[in-house]
């Protein structure tokens, strides 16, 4: 009975879709206020049917109803409750339909917040959010029905894939949703500017917050993931540039290059195209991102799904909502630009190098992600595109980055201040020297000049970059300001641990028995045996080292092999001692008899910086935010008065 209260939860979802994609509409064209009003209304009944439609299959899950094929598909009646729960969304059914309820999330707030603006421009834009959730509905309706029931019923499930029994699954789907489906907010209003044909400054102080919002949300979903492949697939590394990475990269590139340009286009009033193209592609990309993991169009250990019939359905509705927005752009492309002048070292040619930057940057992943799926699809052979090409992309426009980054704290609009720009470059000194005492207490002495050069050069921007920007007026920082601070340490921070765990890391694969040692670097680990242990729907081996740093003792460590005997495999589960410069790290290999096991012992220095400076950065995106809301308070009382 559940199960069919949430498909007709969901059947009246797609109904109330359908009403807001059209009945706005005609109510602008044919200007009838009544007509138009009802886009709030529908926008919350859509979000209340969407949400009545997820808590169905949640509680399925919940209790084991093991007659709906999805959940017999990735659940088990010894699985933890919280991981019952969160499998609806681990499988490719429950995914879109947890896509479709953060997209309601987001029309929702978004009409919440928009009851009080232009009415013509939201109840458009809440329409065109309409249109988008009438798709998905349409897709999940037809090719993705999660509440379908299984004629005889299991007995069991097949339990959930043992990569998603981790707490990671809890929160970095959903934290990656938001912030795809957050981009399409920013995309709704874009095309009604498009349709309206302007985009002033008004209209980019409405999209800054959702595109804030949205790009936090996609910070901390990759952030956590990348956390998550760290400690959960056991090879060490934090990126890996697999397509699935690369689905989430390409928003982020896009939302932070928005950010910047609607920043340009609220203060100076230039850069309309550059906003608009930003806003577009973003969504288009979010859009792509879900293709590439739910279509199985390329091999990756994160994707959903191998369905060839769904893939081309999600790559249509890609294509028809980018090619019809970026149509809509050609035809209202005749925008008013304000008339500005700057001069070339400026505030504003710093951040359109950064568009330019960013945008290469973007379509470098573009290329290297499908790349091979061209070659393939053209009966040339097969070709994979790995580290080595994005690094050789990526690292120069990074170091470009990083010094326009520090180059634009000394700019204003139209002009550069010198006294300031000159004080910043001074900083370079004490950056070349921290960052050559860094490096040569890790360096390795056998590694090439042009190794250490480019960690050197990398480093001593990153560093810099940190002093410049502590190197503020802190009395008359304003809350804006402080959120800049932060997001532009984030990035430095990120760096450091990216350059230090890549270049310096050190690492040894070794068997051992019971009572043997090995030494890595200053670390002498000692494998004292191991032991049986009975999970809840797993047994597993866990071994038990003690690690001494210079004869001292430093730490005790279990990593762990378990054996899932529903799904029938093996999952090495790490351990790791970690620190604030550098993780201790032990991954589990296979049983050679007597105790005696594989082990692959490493060092990571500085690898917990990668993370703490995404947090920077998603923490500066917040305070962002609450400075827009209250500045937007603020006017509002000085309207009042």
């Amino acid at each position: 009975m559940i199960p069919e209260l949430g498909f007709f939860a969901l059947l009246i979802a797609s109904f109330c879709a359908l009403l807001l994609a059209t009945v706005p509409q005609f109510g602008i064209v044919l200007r009838k206020p009544t007509m138009i009003g009802t886009a709030w209304n529908l926008s919350y009944l859509f979000g209340i049917f969407t949400s009545i439609s997820i808590a169905c299959l949640a509680y399925s899950f919940a209790v084991d109803d093991f007659s709906v094929q999805y959940v017999a598909h990735h659940s088990n009646s010894q699985l933890p409750i919280f991981f019952k729960v969160s499998a609806t969304w681990g499988g490719h059914e429950g995914s879109m339909l947890f896509w479709l309820f953060a997209l309601a999330i987001w029309v929702m707030l978004f009409a919440f917040s928009s009851r009080h603006k232009e009415p013509i421009i939201s109840a458009r834009s809440l329409s065109v959010l309409g249109l988008i959730c009438l798709a998905f509905c349409l897709f999940i309706l037809f090719l993705s029905n999660p509440f379908e029931r299984a004629f005889p019923q299991a007995f069991e499930g097949r339990d959930l894939n043992p990569m998603l029994q981790d707490v990671g699954l809890i929160f970095h789907p959903p934290l990656l949703y938001l912030g795809y489906v957050g981009f399409a907010v920013n995309f709704a209003i874009t095309v009604s500017a498009l349709i309206s044909g302007h985009l002033d400054a008004a209209l980019a102080r409405m999209m800054r917050p959702w595109v804030l919002v949205s790009w936090l949300f996609l910070t901390l979903g990759i952030v956590l993931g990348s956390w998550w492949a760290y400690y959960e697939l056991g090879w060490g590394g934090w990126w890996f540039w697999d397509p699935v990475e690369n689905a989430s990269l390409m928003p982020w590139l896009l939302g932070l290059a928005l950010l910047h340009s609607l920043s340009v286009t609220e203060q100076r009033g230039i850069f309309s195209y550059w906003t608009i193209l930003f806003s577009l592609l973003a969504f288009s990309f979010s859009l792509l991102g879900t293709f590439i993991v739910r279509s199985g169009v390329l091999t990756s250990v994160h994707a959903f799904a191998v369905d060839g019939e769904r893939g081309i359905a999600l790559l249509i509705l890609f294509f028809l909502l980018t090619v019809g927005a970026l149509t809509l752009f050609a035809l209202k492309v005749n925008l008013q630009q304000s008339a500005v002048r700057f001069r070339i070292i400026s505030k504003e040619n710093a951040l359109l190098l950064l568009n330019i930057l960013l945008t290469i940057a973007t379509l470098s992943v573009f290329l290297g992600t499908f790349y091979p799926i061209v070659f393939t699809a053209f009966q040339w052979g097969s070709i994979s595109v790995g580290a080595p090409y994005f690094n050789a992309i990526f690292l120069p426009l990074f170091a470009i980055t990083l010094f326009a980054m520090i180059a634009v704290l000394s700019m204003h609009w139209k002009t550069l201040n010198k006294k300031r720009f000159i004080q910043r470059a001074l900083l370079l000194v004490p950056a070349l020297i921290i960052a050559y005492f860094l490096i040569s207490y890790y360096v390795d002495r056998n590694e090439s000049l042009y190794f250490n050069l480019t960690a050197y050069i990398l480093l001593s921007l990153s560093i810099w970059l940190i002093l410049a920007t502590l190197w503020a007026p802190w009395r008359y920082i304003s809350v804006k300001q402080f959120a800049m601070i932060l997001a532009h340490l984030g990035v430095a921070v990120t760096a450091i641990g990216a350059i230090m765990s890549s270049y310096y890391s050190s690492e040894i694969g070794v068997r051992l028995a019971p009572n043997q040692t090995q030494q890595l670097g200053n670390y002498h680990f000692h494998y004292k045996g191991f032991k049986n242990v009975l999970g809840p729907n797993y047994t597993s081996e866990k071994a038990h080292f003690v690690v001494t740093k210079q004869n001292q003792p430093y730490a005790e460590i279990y990593p762990e092999r378990r054996y899932y005997d529903v799904r029938t495999m093996n999952m090495s589960e790490v351990g790791i001692n970690w620190g604030w410069f550098g993780d201790v790290y032990i991954v589990m290999g296979d049983r050679l008899g007597n105790g005696e096991f594989t082990f692959r012992l490493q060092y990571k220095p500085f690898i917990r910086w990668l993370w703490f400076g995404g947090i920077l950065m998603a923490f500066g995106a917040l305070l962002a935010t609450i400075g827009l809301r209250r500045n937007k308070q603020f006017q509002s009382v000085k309207n009042t008065d």
